[in-house]
């Protein structure tokens, strides 16, 4: 499979293409644009944190530790000792960063229900929702939103497929079909849970009509169009 920095490159290259191409239609605004390229990027990051070695589990559960040992302190600031905050600082990040952090790794399995298709959708709908129904913002950035993360994944799992095929001799290896699944009969019950949260979020999901009168209206394409090629260029061609 493709490893850490070319998810995280080929990502954040498509990420960043879309993004902008959004951007300069007018679809999204300046802190859109930021948002959708950051979005894509950690989508390309997300199928892997059920490898126990990835980079990305490891980073995040440091990342998590960390507030999670700082926030024990806050809320405990004006009740202990300098000692006592000190020792439940290191009690507080040793247990998010081994225990938690094993009994994770322990439960999941690398290119299990977490690297797939349905569980990638749940991610990117969910994010969708909690961007409109609870952040309150703005609908077409909260579809974009979960769109990107959504597509970034979906990048990782093309990738993960075409390293699996052998361009040498084009043979499939072993690790062909693990990536881009749908659904496995030894995960029966999981993908079962998988699709019917999947459904629930379709069914509560923000308004996609509107959304998608947008990307039909003919007005942003043309702006896009216009400003598709530097003067010199147009100029050369005219």
């Amino acid at each position: 499979m493709a490893n850490f920095n070319t998810h995280l490159n080929v990502a954040f290259m498509a990420s960043g293409t879309l993004s902008l191409t959004v951007y300069k239609a007018g679809l999204i605004d300046d802190s859109g644009f930021l948002m959708c390229v950051a979005l894509g990027t950690i989508g390309g990051l997300l199928p892997d944190l059920d490898s126990d070695n990835s980079t990305p589990i490891k980073l995040g559960f440091n990342i998590t530790s960390f507030i999670f040992a700082f926030g024990l302190v806050m809320h405990w600031r004006s009740d202990l000792s300098l000692l006592a905050l000190i020792a439940l600082w290191l009690a507080g990040y040793g247990f998010m960063r081994y225990v938690v952090f094993h009994i994770f790794t322990t439960m999941t399995v690398h290119r299990g229900v977490m690297h797939s298709v349905p569980y990638m959708a749940i991610l990117g709908l969910g994010l969708t929702y909690l961007s409109y129904s609870v952040l309150q913002l703005p609908l077409t950035a909260s579809w974009f939103y979960g769109l990107f993360l959504f597509s970034g994944a979906m990048v990782h799992l093309a990738l993960d497929e075409l390293y699996s095929v052998n361009l040498s001799n084009m043979k499939m290896k072993r690790s062909s079909g693990t990536a881009m699944k749908f659904y496995q009969h030894k995960d029966k019950w999981w993908y079962l849970l998988l699709y019917v949260i999947l459904a629930l979020l379709i069914y509560f999901a923000p308004p996609f009509d509107e959304f998608w009168q947008q990307l039909r209206d003919p007005a942003p394409w043309a702006k896009l169009k216009i400003g598709l090629w530097p003067e010199l260029i147009k100029n050369w061609l005219n």
